[in-house]
């Protein structure tokens, strides 16, 4: 299916080519020739107005700045392609994840932010944040918006305007990803609590191998842990309303203390191996292909990346379970992920906005889908599908669904990487389970004040 969806992209660009190539001179040799006076009354105009248009995109330049990890070189791909026909060109500023909120907000703040920034969507954040009704641009007419599917657009949204358009696949949630041969050679099951994941983690210790590949170093990827909080959702469908009403705290939740306490218990017992705080996302899937570790927190597009990785690994030998921490069995789902937004002091905001519809259009979708193992189902109505069979028994396996907190509670999302940071401190013994669960409250108490939020008053 893939494939098939690249040739009907190249095809498209082949035939693109040869119109743009092609079809001015044919017009010319095929009309009949005017009189001197015709030609030069009639067609100098225009052809001035289009030699000033291709003049004016070529001194155009774009900047859009994204965290890492956020544009994949298929989207680079595509960005010469779109400069390639429209003569703007795409200027990729990409910053180091531990880096770029800080960096991002700054320059919002300082009214000298990039054309395009990438940012976290949240039907929260994006109001509390990032300000989006005076920092970014109103996408609510544009020939795309439509097609956004409604659950990401509703993250993207205030006031009734959309705001942003969505960068990545957020049907995918973040699950444990095992090798489903080493799981079958150690004679593993798939397992449905704490207990039962502790056990599968000391039979693959004993073989040799290390559990589970963390890399706490970039700062974002242990928190994905914490998403086993849907947990405290299922115990009490009411805690994030009271969250976000400030009738409820973090601290002294039953499910979230143990949720934490677990994480470190962990690290504690050597689940993570020894390097598990220097360890880099980047390189999860080539630790997966080499086999030196059995599981990562990863979404759904693992299996593609290991074979990329290494070819000799089928990708379908990569299976997935729900993260088990507190017993959870729901699926986490976020409707919330990287996205694109104009900013409102652009000087190019015109040429930003032909990239958003280049970037959302039938065959920039299929090529993206094609060419990033980790995008399954891009969130427009126009994306394909790309789901294989293992990813689909992965879903159906879970049929209750649970929105995670950074879509449900408000001030969680933008401390993330704050309470990276204290779980750090906390496998480190620097901070207790219950301090980071604090510490939490005070981060959101922060952000609530900056927000003016009267719950907080």
């Amino acid at each position: 299916m893939k494939k098939s969806l690249v040739a009907s992209f190249l095809s498209l660009t082949m035939i693109l080519g040869m119109l743009s190539g092609c079809g001015q001179p044919a017009a010319t040799a095929s009309a009949p020739a005017p009189a001197a006076d015709e030609a030069t009354a009639e067609e100098a105009p225009a052809a001035e107005e289009t030699t000033e248009a291709a003049d004016a995109n070529e001194d155009v330049t774009i900047t859009f700045m994204a965290s890492q990890d956020w544009i994949q070189d298929a989207e680079m791909e595509l960005g010469e392609k779109f400069t390639e026909e429209t003569g703007i060109k795409v200027d990729y500023q990409i910053v180091p994840s531990d880096q770029y909120e800080s960096l991002l907000m700054t320059k919002i703040n300082s009214g000298e932010c990039t054309d395009i920034f990438g940012g976290q969507s949240s039907k929260f954040s994006i109001v509390t944040q990032f300000d989006v009704e005076k920092n970014a641009v109103d996408l609510s007419g544009e020939s795309w918006a439509g097609n956004v599917e409604p659950a990401a657009a509703e993250e993207l949204s205030a006031g009734g305007k959309l705001y942003g358009q969505p960068i990545q696949d957020v049907s995918a949630c973040w699950a444990v990803a095992y090798n489903i041969k080493m799981f079958d050679e150690l004679g593993l099951s798939i397992p449905t609590n704490y207990k039962e994941f502790c056990d599968v983690c000391e039979k693959i210790k004993a073989a040799g191998i290390i559990p589970i590949y963390e890399c706490v170093s970039d700062g974002w990827h242990h928190v994905c842990w914490t998403e086993a909080a849907v947990a405290a959702t299922k115990a009490d469908p009411g805690y994030p309303d009271a969250l976000n009403e400030n009738k409820a705290t973090f601290e002294g939740n039953k499910e979230l203390t143990t949720m934490f306490s677990q994480l470190k218990e962990m690290a504690d017992k050597g689940y993570m191996g020894d390097n598990y705080m220097s360890n880099q996302y980047a390189d999860a899937p080539a630790s997966i292909a080499s086999g030196e570790y059995a599981m990562v927190l990863y979404n759904q597009g693992l299996g593609a990346e290991v074979n990329a990785a290494d070819p000799s690994f089928d990708a379908d030998n990569i299976g997935y379970f729900v993260n088990p921490l507190c017993d959870n069995q729901a699926l986490n789902v976020n409707y919330c992920g990287p996205s694109r937004f104009i900013f409102s002091g652009s000087k190019n905001i015109d040429a930003a906005k032909k990239y958003l519809e280049f970037m959302a259009s039938d065959e920039s979708l299929a090529y993206m889908t094609e060419n990033v193992g980790k995008f399954n189902q891009l969130p427009y109505t126009n994306a394909p599908s790309a789901y294989s069979k293992v990813v689909q028994d992965f879903y159906d396996r879970y049929p209750e669904k649970i929105a995670v907190f950074q879509a449900s509670v408000k001030y969680y999302n933008p401390a993330w990487m704050d309470i990276g940071a204290d779980m750090s401190a906390m496998f480190l013994g620097e901070m207790t389970p219950d301090e980071v669960l604090k510490d939490i409250d005070k981060l959101r108490a922060e952000q609530a004040a900056a927000a003016s939020d009267p719950a907080w008053k």
